[in-house]
């Protein structure tokens, strides 16, 4: 499993030749200058909520690709009514795709559409894949249901919210991977504006104190589980 961060909240994770994009915003991220969506491959789109920051880039990528659209109801019938293909799915819910076991499972924050309309329940995504395990909080604040996940899975690697204000910040983060059981964090959802600027030496320097492995890429930086 090959997971490459393209800034902000947008990951690409890529399981033997299937391709998945997450929550991407890029072409208005002035930090992901260099990533050219365009080229980018996408099978599936993820998305954990309607937040423009996290769906910006998904008309021009699916258009493109005809990648399947995954997210809660509200988020892919928006999408099909504009006429890509979805694959709907609520908290709680998971489905067996090609690259893997997805389940849809809690987060706590807001989700509305940029012109205000409803964007359903926000959630993260754990996934089963190629024996590596991995979860993707979405944008959320601390939360007990994360103490679920390792009731029914073992993880591998974490992506949690680390910047803070919107989010949960580091020391909230670092009590989230207590929750979920995994010591390996990929940190994502910070730098790319004032309100979620962190300082990556403190962060790291705090995870570390707790025997903890805080990774923070660069933008289009990967790492293999």
């Amino acid at each position: 499993m090959k997971i490459t961060f393209y800034g902000h909240a947008c990951i690409g994770i890529e399981v033997n030749d299937v391709h998945i994009l997450v929550d991407p915003f890029i072409s208005a991220n002035e930090k992901a200058s260099h990533i050219d969506i365009h080229t980018l491959k996408a099978d599936y789109i993820l998305l954990t909520h309607a937040h423009q920051d996290h769906i910006l880039d998904v008309d021009a990528i699916a258009k493109r690709t005809d990648a399947v659209i995954v997210s809660n109801y509200e988020v892919v019938t928006h999408f099909q009514n504009k006429g890509f293909e979805g694959h709907p799915m609520n908290h709680g819910g998971s489905w067996d795709f090609e690259f893997g076991n997805v389940k849809y499972v809690n987060a706590i924050h807001t989700s509305s559409f940029s012109d205000g309309s409803y964007g359903g329940q926000p959630g993260g995504f754990v996934i089963e894949g190629e024996h590596k395990n991995i979860y993707i909080a979405g944008d959320t604040a601390l939360t007990m249901d994360m103490k679920l996940i390792p009731l029914q899975i073992r993880l591998d690697l974490a992506i949690l919210p680390i910047g803070d204000n919107f989010t949960m910040g580091i020391d909230d983060a670092i009590l989230a991977s207590d929750f979920v059981q995994c010591d390996k964090i990929l940190g994502y959802h910070f730098d790319t504006f004032g309100y979620i600027e962190i300082d990556h030496e403190e962060a790291k320097r705090k995870f570390f104190d707790k025997n903890k492995d805080l990774m923070l890429l660069e933008i289009g930086e990967s790492i293999e589980l």
